[in-house]
């Protein structure tokens, strides 16, 4: 055993150790002696000592007196250290104390720091928390400004009218009071389509959307069931939904009705009249008068929609979310209706402004055959083969693929009511969107009823496309094809003076300058004199190529849908459209086999370009056969359950037995009672 001393707290000078005592007896290690008597008296004489010495040493340290320390104890040998460390102490002097003090004040302040991260954080949270009760309240505002401005238009409009009934003629019907609906015009309905004067499938399905709605306002609800529903029988709650109309909150809202449209084209006064022109002369829809429509300039905003070069899905998503903030500041509606696919609207929508989110989705922004692509390495439209070549970017991007697709399908279950506009595109989303409750298809409308007054006889031998100049329509494979078609005529007459057309729209610089890369590849195979585009014309145009063709071309590989491939079906033509997608999944369900007859066949399905031109040429020298008259007419039989009225029936049905015109409880403030 060894006896050390331990130090003692500083109390003033040094008075020195007891008479007698010398500095060994303090400092040097003693060796006690075995006798346990011994040991025993040692251990006495140590007791008196503490008592009668003095509190300091002459080095101003603590004298407690010795401690007893068992070095062969492991139990002791922390203790053995910290005397040994003690004794370093002394020796170094009282500075070496205020060191120690100094990191004992440090620990004290790590353990403190623990409570301020608590308290920032809680700071944080409750931060968030107002930051999201005024960002509800700046929104729920801007609703009840413009529900404000409606009724005093509604009052201003009742009491003009008033005034004309007393100051006409006699036999002129005044305005009662009865006729006067002071919440005309106050359930909002707010659709998301930037585009929304393009020509395009997705503009088709906008207007008659906005159509239905309006006839749903004057009372026009679901008056029979459609062809696609045949044999069905409406569901109870619609049954009993339409025997007692006073009595249900959602056919209140509908006669209460007003539209809301934000679009980034340029305002102007006369902008109102010419879309609506242009509605009528494009699709041939009439929107009911009644129905109060509203634009919502954005054009200053419009730089948010320009594409990236990198990161594309993600830049446009968080663009679109930026241009929803903008559009819901100015008009908040109750129901924010998204027919573009913007699924990352939606948290604007519904988290931040407290709206009812419904969505008509025409192609899902991501898909699991977009990552199968990826995977594969093969290249394509959006998979650039400088990626394909090198594994490494492809695992990376299949990595950023799957990561996205995760937040696309989170951003998609707030969605209230889905509607797809076909099986292909609901089986996509259905495994995205894992979240989401029941998806509704309601195909795209397309105007059956005129296009089947064309004639299916006296065709020349024209093939016609019809798409907008988009990258992802595929337009090289057409010109491809038929360039193997006129390679391989061997001077057959059937074959002689056949032309390809291609009408669409474009949108904007980008596709203009793809229509020019087009005409460039033309001339490159030498079929430049054979291929005619026809670009922005309006709907007469299109008719009338649709009553001279006779081979219809579609070369979108996963075609959402696929209403062009519809249109010059029911216009009879033999179509033959992409072997995917919507057109193989829901229109051709029964494609034609050059080498198989079938009477059933409604069309043809193809992939690649000696496909397409062996098909084509097949149909081309048959001519007027009875066999390809079968086709014709089949296929625009079939089309007839993609009619306008279909659709119109459809979207009722789907908007009246849904919840998404029935309010329900949300996140209340006090501001909000």
């Amino acid at each position: 055993m060894y006896l050390v001393q331990p130090p003692r707290l500083e109390s003033g000078a040094d008075t020195g150790r007891q008479s007698g005592g010398s500095d060994s007896e303090y400092s040097e290690p003693v060796r006690a002696s075995t006798d346990i008597k011994s040991q025993k008296e040692a251990r006495c004489k140590r007791k008196e000592r503490r008592r009668t010495a003095d509190t300091t040493d002459t080095r101003g340290w603590p004298n407690k007196g010795l401690r007893l320390i068992d070095s062969s104890c492991p139990s002791q040998q922390g203790a053995k250290r910290t005397a040994e460390a003690e004794d370093q102490m002394r020796a170094e002097g009282p500075s070496s104390h205020f060191k120690q003090s100094s990191k004992m004040h440090t620990m004290l302040g790590d353990f403190d720091l623990f409570h301020y991260i608590k308290a920032a954080l809680l700071a944080l949270v409750a931060t968030v928390f107002i930051a999201y009760q005024q960002t509800r309240y700046h929104f729920y505002h801007t609703r009840e400004a413009f529900i404000k401005y409606q009724r005093e238009q509604n009052k201003a409009k009742f009491s003009n009218a008033n005034d004309k009934s007393k100051k006409g003629s006699k036999g002129k019907k005044k305005v009662t009071p009865v006729d006067f609906n002071e919440d005309d015009g106050t359930f909002v309905v707010g659709f998301f389509h930037p585009y929304c004067s393009s020509g395009g499938g997705g503009e088709r399905v906008l207007w008659k959307s906005i159509q239905a709605l309006g006839e749903m306002k004057e009372g026009n609800f679901v008056q029979r069931r459609s062809k696609i529903h045949k044999g069905k029988q409406p569901s109870a709650e619609l049954s009993e939904m339409l025997r007692n109309p006073d009595g249900d909150v959602r056919l209140a809202n509908c006669r209460n009705l007003a539209v809301v449209i934000y679009t980034v084209d340029e305002g102007t006064p006369e902008y109102d009249s010419e879309v609506l022109k242009k509605v009528k002369e494009r699709f041939s829809i009439d929107i009911p008068p009644s129905l109060s429509i509203n634009f919502v300039h954005l054009h200053e905003f419009k730089y948010l929609l320009d594409k990236a070069s990198r990161f594309t899905m993600i830049i446009e998503s968080f663009g679109t979310m930026n241009l929803a903030w903008c559009a819901l500041s100015v008009i908040t509606p109750h129901v924010f209706f998204d027919t573009t696919g913007c699924a990352f609207s939606y948290f604007v929508a519904r988290v931040l402004a407290g709206c009812k989110v419904a969505t008509y989705v025409h192609y899902p922004t991501i898909s699991t055959d977009m990552l199968s692509l990826v995977w594969k390495r093969r290249p394509s439209y959006n998979n650039n083969a400088q990626i394909t070549a090198n594994p490494i970017v492809s695992c990376i991007k299949l990595i950023y693929y799957s990561m996205f697709a995760m937040c696309y399908g989170l951003v998609g279950w707030l969605a209230d009511l889905t509607m797809v506009n076909s099986t292909w595109t609901k089986r996509h989303i259905e495994y995205l969107w894992k979240l989401s409750g029941r998806i509704h298809v309601v195909y795209p409308p397309v105007d059956t009823a005129s296009l089947k007054k064309l004639p299916l006889k006296n065709r020349e031998n024209m093939i016609l496309s019809i798409g907008q100049m988009r990258p992802e329509k595929d337009h090289a494979l057409q010109l491809q094809a038929f360039s193997k078609l006129l390679d391989d005529t061997n001077g057959e007459t059937s074959m002689q003076d056949v032309k390809l057309v291609l009408i669409g729209s474009c949108r904007g610089e980008d596709d203009e300058m793809r229509v020019d890369q087009l005409r460039q590849l033309a001339g490159k195979l030498k079929i430049q004199d054979s291929v005619e585009f026809v670009l922005n014309e309006p709907y007469v145009v299109l008719k009338e190529y649709l009553g001279k063709a006779s081979v219809g071309l579609h070369t979108m590989w996963n075609e959402h849908f696929g209403i062009g491939v519809v249109e010059m079906m029911a216009a009879g033509l033999v179509t033959v459209a992409h072997d995917s997608g919507g057109p193989k999944s829901d229109i051709i369900l029964t494609p034609w086999d050059p080498e198989v007859p079938n009477d059933d066949a409604t069309g043809c399905l193809a992939s690649t370009a000696d496909e397409y031109a062996t098909v084509m040429r097949e149909i081309l020298k048959r001519g007027a056969s009875s066999e390809v008259e079968r086709i014709r007419e089949n296929g625009r039989r079939s089309a007839d359950r993609f009619s306008d009225e279909v659709f119109v029936e459809a979207f009722k049905e789907t908007i009246l037995t849904t919840r998404i015109f029935k309010p329900h409880p949300r996140l209340m403030f006090r501001w909000q009672k």
